[in-house]
């Protein structure tokens, strides 16, 4: 068994339950749009790893969509918020007997193949890797024992929770991967070309 695991949050592409903060600018068909963008992009950067890959949907578990089930264990996302659904991810991940895991969302443009496999490198020597968001959070975590503290006690969605996951990590090594940006807002997406496409009804 491959002992490196990357774990895949995802939210299930339905109207008006995605991207609801980017919602408000560009209206919900185009914030489904976008996600689904993402999600596809999210496959093209983890189907080639050499690592397992489970996904985490959070309402149902859909068959024969883009999570090829050849390349992807599906399950179901666990818990009343987000460190709760983390927290048993990691969890199962480790009770499965892998000693290196990953966790990462499927809303990141920026992020690419390479990206992934220097976070699993950089576990070789580093107790913990953490990808810094622009907005105070994370878009990667990764870890080579539980540390359940991490999962607890946050305000999950603001500025805070970076520097008090760092905190509850700092008893270990920790490398830091580049600051990058998650697809939240519309001012997150709309300088960017690839966007472009879906941003040509909205008015500033």
């Amino acid at each position: 068994m491959d002992q490196n695991l990357l774990i895949i949050l995802t939210r299930n592409p339905e109207l008006g339950k995605c991207k609801t903060r980017l919602a408000a600018k560009v209206g919900d068909e185009t914030a489904l749009e976008i996600y689904k963008f993402l999600l596809d992009k999210t496959v093209s950067f983890t189907k080639n790893l050499k690592v397992e890959k489970w996904v985490f949907y959070s309402e149902t578990i859909w068959q024969d969509d883009i999570w090829d089930e050849d390349t992807y264990q599906k399950k179901l996302q666990v818990g009343a918020d987000l460190g709760q659904r983390m927290l048993n991810a990691f969890q199962e991940g480790f009770h499965s007997g892998f000693e290196k895991i990953i966790i990462i969302g499927s809303d990141m443009y920026h992020l690419s193949q390479a990206d992934m496999e220097e976070a699993f490198l950089r576990l070789n020597d580093h107790d913990y890797v953490v990808g810094p968001a622009e907005d105070g959070g994370y878009y990667l975590l990764g870890m080579k024992s539980l540390k359940k503290e991490v999962f607890q006690h946050k305000d999950w969605g603001t500025d805070s929770v970076l520097s008090d996951t760092l905190r509850d990590l700092e008893s270990g090594s920790i490398f830091m991967l580049p600051e990058k940006n998650d697809v939240d807002y519309y001012e997150d997406i709309k300088d960017i070309e690839a966007f472009q496409p879906f941003l040509k009804h909205i008015k500033e």
